[in-house]
């Protein structure tokens, strides 16, 4: 079982996500913000987080950048779940420290395959 950070402002998103990561074992932090996903990560650690670009409050690639100076979530995964495919956007989150890249939407299959590629 993994502890899995996930942020993506959509409800339509982010309840079906934390739904297939709990029934696939997993213990699942869910937030609607980067903001709140950052306050709950100073004080919890976690095994991945997977986290959507576009949110009010802080985005996708502020949360990335801030979690990377935590020592806790210097090396750990963070997958990318977004609509954004364009290679500048790409290139940006894996320059902050995003270790993968996930396109909505999203299949149980293929959350399965990152979470293997990831946490085992």
């Amino acid at each position: 079982m993994a502890r899995i950070l996930t942020a993506d402002d959509s409800y339509a998103i982010r309840r079906p996500l934390e739904a297939m990561l709990t029934e696939l074992g997993n213990q699942v932090f869910a937030f609607e913000d980067g903001k709140q996903a950052l306050d709950f990560a100073r004080k919890e650690a976690v095994d991945l987080v997977i986290t959507d670009i576009n949110m009010p409050v802080m985005d996708g690639f502020v949360l990335i950048s801030s979690l990377r100076r935590l020592d806790a979530y210097k090396a750990l995964p963070i997958l990318m779940l977004t609509t954004e495919s364009s290679d500048e956007k790409k290139t940006k989150a894996k320059r902050l420290g995003a270790t993968g890249w996930l396109t909505k939407p999203f299949s149980v299959e293929r959350i399965k395959q990152a979470l293997e590629k990831t946490v085992g």
